[in-house]
């Protein structure tokens, strides 16, 4: 398992930046720089629920909302995969990367705040991660000028 670490600056008010993350129309728009028409099933990104990352056939991995803090802070704890829009037990593949973690910060600077992320990201996905993840970034911030 890698941690990638990716960052961008936004001059925006951090509920724009946080809307821009986490609004569901919005959240597809920058989510489907990775696979388009990707999509999230969630109960208000609330602390200790389920959230199911999914493409548009309804596959995808489902993840515990582990911390979050309004306008601050967003952390995904990875579980496992999502066939046809349902969770699945684990299986071996599965438990390589369960227990993975995805966090979102906003950290204020002078007149802007950097979005900060912290991924980990196994190795056959990595390349793809590091080339792809900017692009996402870009788009979160173009919605916020």
């Amino acid at each position: 398992m890698n941690r990638l670490h990716f960052s961008i600056d936004i001059e925006a008010e951090k509920s724009t930046i946080w809307k821009a993350l986490w609004d569901l129309a919005s959240y597809r728009d920058w989510a489907g720089v990775f696979f388009e028409g990707s999509y999230a099933v969630t109960d208000g990104w609330k602390e200790g629920s389920t959230v199911l990352f999914l493409n548009p056939d309804q596959n995808g991995i489902y993840s515990e909302v582990e911390t979050h803090v309004p306008d601050k802070i967003m952390k995904f704890r990875h579980i496992g995969n999502v066939v046809d829009g349902k969770p699945q037990p684990l299986d071996e593949e599965t438990r390589l990367w369960s227990g993975s973690t995805e966090q979102y910060t906003l950290v204020e600077g002078e007149g802007q705040y950097t979005l900060k992320v912290d991924i980990d990201i196994m190795d056959e996905h990595l390349d793809f991660m590091k080339s792809t993840f900017p692009k996402a970034l870009d788009k979160i911030k173009k919605k916020c000028t």
